[in-house]
């Protein structure tokens, strides 16, 4: 196939595409702003140790799931260091004020049988709740790399219900309600929003079984990049595409600040989608559709830190943790209030090779709003200002006093403290409003909320989280769509389940 594709954006949803399309045979050229590629995968190093920016925990790694299939078909399987944690104990949530901790196994039946533990009297409606999250993932074929049904796909009532409302119908104790969405910072739920298809396939692909990256997630993106060279490809990065030229419905070809051009026959944006509209001729698109997508919502942004430990301070913990102050704010952490915040966060002890006894790092991710950081928004990192800058150091101190409560004496474990805003989010993965998640899923109007991977400019697609799913399974999947626009519906998922089998 003498092809070639240019793709902006060496994210995680540009390096998969490029992997997917140069394993058949295309020509693929990667531009990436940054000068470390990988978006979401990027980590950076502090006093020789390794910090992820976002991709602290992932699941369909397991032996069987999407993630692992797609990678043995690339052939980096083999290449990654991953942990996989304990079943037994794949997440914890811990609520400060009544002191209760909930334990979460992987597996659908251990974690039916733990919640029927905690919450006896809801045993059957657990049941039917989890059955019915497994059955809502099954109207999603790709997530399990089934082909692509032909014609119209019809969905079932439930599939669009709002999250909450779904799990409402099932259980009605209040606390267990709430504890069945404490995954919300993972996919962005936003309650009477998120659609009930979105949190079953985040749910049940961490019910699944959950696994981290030993040493870090940027060998994922290295791994792809390696895919991709070895097809005849290349990954840029420092690479800023600047200008899409487009005639007649067509792209010629991109141009970057630096005044370089780059042609394929192929054109994929792997950026938000608002910057990929500034790139092109006024007229390219027409106006409403130009609307439309400054006025799809964006998914809420996140306040984080990054903890340098000193040695042998804190044991080292093989899960994921959730902290909350207490019932009722599941679904409005991202409502910022000076005096309570954070009312929930994340954190995590990421592993190292030859993990030991005690930790190296912690990590916290905290769900944070937009609005928080717009009276800042035109300035540029490393220039914010005082104002900002003491904002940014009570959040902290706010954050580690917390951190106080579930580790007394934690302030002496701490050798260094590096953190970002929503305003660190936007400038260094080029998103808009700092969105973790891209666009956010509404169930209110989903078509308006979703993007198809083809535009009205024949040659140029789109792929990423803000086309269709989101995270480190959603945008390789979504990945698989992009190139079978190219290579032919189920071209992709035929190979992956082909080589599975051999």
């Amino acid at each position: 196939m003498n092809t070639s594709a240019i793709i902006i954006g060496g994210g995680i949803g540009g390096l998969f595409t490029g992997a997917f399309i140069s394993k058949n045979g295309i020509k693929v050229t990667v531009l990436e702003k940054n000068g470390i590629i990988g978006g979401g995968l990027q980590c950076f190093r502090r006093k020789d140790k390794i910090f992820e920016t976002g991709m602290h925990v992932m699941g369909g790694f397991e032996e069987g799931g999407s993630l692992s299939k797609i990678c043995k078909y690339l052939g980096i399987l083999d290449t990654l260091k991953i942990h996989h944690i304990d079943g037994q104990c794949m997440d914890e949530i811990r609520y400060e004020k009544t002191q209760e901790v909930f334990k979460i196994p992987s597996g659908k039946e251990a974690f039916i049988e733990k919640m029927s533990e905690y919450f006896p009297h809801e045993s059957e409606g657990i049941r039917k709740y989890v059955d019915e999250i497994y059955r809502l993932t099954e109207e999603v074929p790709l997530f399990y790399l089934k082909e692509e049904p032909r014609g119209i796909v019809i969905h079932s009532d439930e599939f669009i219900w709002p999250a909450d409302k779904l799990i409402s119908h099932f259980i009605s104790d209040e606390k267990l309600q709430e504890i069945l969405a404490y995954l919300n910072p993972l996919y962005g739920g936003v309650e009477g929003h998120t659609p009930a298809y979105i949190h079953a396939l985040i749910n049940v692909l961490y019910i699944n079984g959950a696994s981290r990256f030993i040493d870090g997630s940027q060998q994922l993106a290295d791994a792809l990049k390696c895919v991709i060279n070895a097809h005849g490809g290349d990954v840029i990065p420092n690479c800023e595409v600047t200008r899409i030229e487009v005639t007649d419905k067509k792209v010629n070809f991109v141009e970057t600040s630096k005044g370089e051009k780059f042609i394929g026959d192929w054109y994929i944006s792997s950026i938000h989608p608002i910057e990929m509209i500034k790139m092109v001729p006024q007229g390219t698109f027409l106006k409403g559709f130009i609307t439309r997508l400054n006025e799809i919502p964006n998914s809420y942004s996140a306040f984080s830190l990054f903890i340098d430990l000193k040695p042998h301070t804190l044991p080292y913990i093989d899960h994921t943790c959730y902290y909350m102050e207490d019932f009722g704010a599941m679904w409005t952490q991202d409502k910022f209030d000076g005096k309570n915040w954070p009312q929930g966060f994340m954190y995590m002890t990421p592993p190292d090779s030859n993990q030991g006894e005690f930790a190296t790092r912690l990590l916290v991710h905290c769900i944070m709003s937009y609005e928080q950081v717009k009276k800042w928004e035109n300035t540029t990192v490393g220039h914010r200002g005082k104002s900002y800058n003491e904002w940014k150091a009570d959040c902290v101190n706010k954050i580690l006093d917390k951190l106080g409560n579930v580790f007394p004496g934690f302030q002496k474990m701490i050798a260094d403290v590096y953190a970002a805003s929503p305003l660190t989010i936007r400038d260094y993965y080029h998103t808009k409003e700092g969105a973790i998640f891209g666009y956010r899923k509404d169930c209110e109007n989903l078509i308006f909320s979703q993007l198809p991977v083809y535009t009205k400019v024949k040659n140029l697609l789109l792929t990423g989280q803000n086309i269709n799913l989101h995270g480190i399974c959603g945008v390789p999947l979504t990945a698989i769509n992009t190139s079978e626009a190219i290579l032919g519906t189920n071209t992709i998922v035929n190979q992956i389940n082909y080589a599975q089998k051999n």
